[in-house]
């Protein structure tokens, strides 16, 4: 299935002044950009056909897989000055670069790549910047069951704060954090049918417009995920998830925990 990635976004608290114009897909976690590390989940699923809704700084996206260095993560051999890669990421990738706008909404973004999407009953479509370990084929097959326009994967609130329950004569009746109360919040990891973009109006936007119209029609779905889930909206966030690469605690790394079990397993029968 097609991918769709929203990319095109300015990221103001992402950025360190007015002279960064880098987007906040282009931030680094390890040595990949938080794009890349999107794209090869889908990619580790067997989805390999990318659009991205490209806006602000579009040009480092281009830039980066216009001279993508493939040894960067991956083993090679280095042989009478040539380069002999053992594995690669990208090789077998197909994306699509299209300009959206700068100021353009989600809903208008993902409407000017319809064109691109024509003849695919379902699509799927994510933010950039948000990563995962939530079981895709389990989402995918679920929703392909269902007779529902669009899917959408949600997490319980990630705020830390706490909400405070108060009497008519201010003494505070409880105190619950966000996290544990019964509500769920928006995580992206969108399965998408053709029938969403009857609900986008122009300049409209995909949740507030197209997700909110399906769901008032009992036609949207949700995909409720427990698991590991973090979005990159702050520096903070960001050098959060860059330290745990350090460290090797990369839940979103699916394709390296389901590599190695392979090897494990591989192992298991030789011996």
């Amino acid at each position: 299935m097609k991918v769709v990635l929203f990319c095109g976004g300015y990221g103001m608290r992402m950025r360190n002044g007015a002279s960064d114009d880098v987007p906040k897909p282009m931030a680094m976690v390890g040595p990949r950009p938080l794009i890349w590390h999107v794209m090869r989940y889908y990619a580790h699923f067997g989805h390999k056909e990318f659009i991205l809704c490209l806006g602000y700084g579009a040009h480092h996206i281009k830039d980066f897989f216009l001279n993508y260095e493939e040894t960067t993560s991956n083993d090679f051999v280095l042989r009478g000055g040539r380069t002999e890669l053992l594995s690669t990421d990208i090789a077998d990738w197909t994306i699509t670069f299209a300009q959206t706008g700068i100021e353009s909404p989600i809903g208008e973004r993902l409407r000017r790549v319809r064109h691109h999407l024509e003849g695919d009953e379902m699509f799927l479509a994510n933010y950039a910047d948000v990563l995962t370990d939530a079981p895709l084929p389990e989402m995918i097959e679920k929703f392909s069951r269902r007779d529902a326009g669009a899917s959408m994967m949600v997490v319980p609130p990630q705020s830390s704060f706490h909400c405070v329950e108060l009497g008519e004569d201010g003494l505070v009746g409880g105190i619950t954090a966000v996290s544990e109360l019964p509500l769920w919040e928006n995580g992206g990891y969108f399965v998408l049918r053709q029938e969403v973009f009857d609900h986008i109006p122009e300049n409209g936007d995909l949740v507030a417009d197209g997700c909110a119209a399906l769901a008032k029609e009992g036609r949207l779905v949700a995909h409720q995920h427990r698991g590991f889930w973090k979005p990159t909206d702050t520096v903070k966030e960001r050098a959060a998830l860059d330290e745990a690469y350090a460290r090797g605690d990369r839940p979103w790394a699916v394709w390296e925990r389901d590599g190695a079990a392979a090897a494990a397993a591989g192992a298991g029968a030789r011996a």
